[in-house]
């Protein structure tokens, strides 16, 4: 007689075992608050049981604008245990976007850090569907007298409501939604990005493998929680039964202080936080080896060798919010070791192969044909398989133009070595072409960065009347350092040809970014073009 034995796949899996499995180990470390697994799994149990008391039925969407919190890490677990789906928002979004968010999502709760409730009072009358307004007061976060009373109740009134019987860390249909990430919208309205449980799990997984996570480890948040899940690493984290360190700001000096209070072993980041651990004035050789995984942009062969030289290793992987987060990685090969450290260092910046949990990576032509694989030759990256989102809630036109052929089309131009790696040259809207050559910003931001005055750089294409456009450099100097523009074109013109050469380099004090350290280069393209005909404008 034939016998079925299968259970759907989800995350909340993995806190009901670690609650079990490692029930007084510290689950969460925050300041002086530690919460043990046992504790953990029952935070989440009492906060889902709350939200079916408070009207969220299956399926129902919740949002959370929230730091690097337990309270968020809580919502990873106890709002997909309520049968609904978690909408993490960027709190470094205007009133308005989140507003717009809220409202497109169909959150039936909002739930907000006391610090982000008075930049919300233009809205909180206005959302369509969020029903209460929860207010979370850290006592870690900065004290603003009248916050807590915009909301209509506090998260432990919240709380108050859970009670009955514990709920089943299951769900009846792995492709259900677990959350909905919603995509920066520099090009238009956000669009959200709906994760299933399924793809959660399994991301979980590869993240666990490729970061080496083990139940002795220790995982600061420098990776905002609102971005793809952190990576699915709530869920990664906990399934191995490691310690999440939380971290309400990016900051180099509490970072340090963590480093050597709670021996951290790892963290997940853009480039731009690792340029600012290795060159914070705390920096000093680690106790023990972090394993710093990068992703966001590209990292520059410098970065990478200034936090190997403190003791880190570095796991570079690439991937995008429509992917779970990291898709690829740099799988280390053991021949490398034997080359001179610049030379590990450049290979070390590719963006790699498929992780173990993902189909293989395509670099593909106009017609969806492979490119050669001589790393030379450009392409689309394209993606599929269970780690690719399951589409763009309530957005069929975009879901269907970014799949077609079948393929995820990721808008990242790069190309593919002969051992299988890929290599990120440009997103398609920042390659410059200049007198019909195409010219990678990634390619110069990389040579300026290896100038040793040089903290951090931004490339983008500036109008030119003989060549349409030409690229421009702005940089960061290094506290205490100087070099002037004409060094520094004099030192590019020494490391890369000099049709790549930017026509000028303007030194700055800061870069636009994203909330997750990314530059934003519309914003420079916006002022730089003001006035002109531009190709690229998103």
């Amino acid at each position: 007689m034939a016998t079925s034995s299968f259970t759907p796949m989800t995350p909340l899996a993995f806190l009901e075992r670690s609650a079990d499995v490692f029930a007084d180990k510290t689950a969460i470390a925050y300041g002086d608050r530690r919460l043990s697994y046992r504790e953990f799994g029952a935070e989440a149990s009492r906060l889902a049981l709350a939200l079916r008391a408070s009207g969220v039925q299956r399926g129902d969407r919740v949002a959370y604008l929230c730091p690097n919190i337990p309270e968020m890490l809580v919502a990873n677990f106890g709002v997909p245990l309520a049968g609904a789906v978690l909408v993490a928002v960027n709190h470094r979004l205007s009133a308005e976007e989140v507003r717009y968010i809220c409202d497109h999502s169909g959150a039936k709760l909002l739930v907000v850090d006391t610090e982000y409730l008075p930049a919300l009072i233009p809205i909180l009358t206005t959302l369509q569907t969020v029903q209460e307004v929860v207010a979370v007061s850290d006592p870690a976060g900065p004290a603003i007298a009248g916050a807590a009373a915009l909301a209509d109740i506090s998260y432990e009134q919240l709380l108050e409501r859970g009670s009955g019987e514990p709920l089943p860390w299951a769900v009846e249909d792995e492709s259900s939604l677990i959350s909905i990430n919603y995509t920066s919208g520099t090009t238009g309205t956000p669009k959200g990005v709906m994760y299933a449980h399924r793809g959660a799990y399994l991301n979980a997984l590869g993240e666990i493998i490729h970061q080496r996570f083990d139940p002795e480890s220790v995982y600061l948040w420098t990776l905002p929680m609102f971005h793809c899940n952190g990576w699915c690493t709530p869920w990664a984290v906990t399934a191995i039964g490691a310690t999440h360190v939380c971290l309400r700001a990016v900051r180099a000096d509490v970072i340090w202080k963590l480093f050597d209070e709670e021996r951290v072993t790892h963290l997940d980041g853009a480039p731009t936080v690792l340029t600012l651990i290795a060159n914070a004035p705390e920096a000093h050789q680690l106790g023990c080896e972090l394993v710093a995984t990068v992703a966001g942009a590209p990292p520059g062969p410098t970065v990478i060798t200034r936090m190997r030289e403190l003791g880190a290793r570095i796991v570079h992987v690439y991937g995008m919010t429509e992917v779970y987060g990291p898709y690829t990685l740099n799988e280390w090969q053991a021949g490398w070791s034997t080359l001179p450290p610049a030379d590990q260092a450049r290979r070390q910046a590719r963006q790699g192969v498929s992780m173990i949990q993902a189909d293989p990576i395509r670099v593909v032509d106009e017609q969806m044909n492979d490119v050669p694989r001589d790393g030379r030759t450009m392409g689309e990256i394209v993606m599929r398989g269970n780690n690719v989102m399951v589409g763009y809630f309530r957005d069929e036109e975009a879901t269907e133009k970014a799949f077609r052929g079948g393929w995820l089309h990721s808008g990242d131009l790069g190309v593919q070595h002969s051992d299988g790696y890929i290599e990120l040259r440009d997103r398609a809207k920042d390659i410059i072409i200049s007198g019909g050559e195409n010219i990678s910003t990634i390619e110069i931001e990389h040579a300026v960065e290896a100038h040793p005055a040089v903290l951090e750089v931004a490339v983008i294409g500036v109008p030119d009347e003989k060549w349409g456009e030409r690229p421009k450099a702005f940089v960061i100097r290094r506290p205490g350092a100087d070099v002037s523009e004409a060094e520094l074109l004099a030192f590019l013109q020494a490391h890369i040809a000099r049709f790549k050469v930017p026509k000028a380099v303007e030194f700055v004090d800061a870069l636009p970014r994203t909330a997750t350290g990314k530059p934003q280069k519309f914003e420079l393209r916006e002022k730089e073009w003001a006035g002109h005909s531009s190709r690229i404008q998103g």
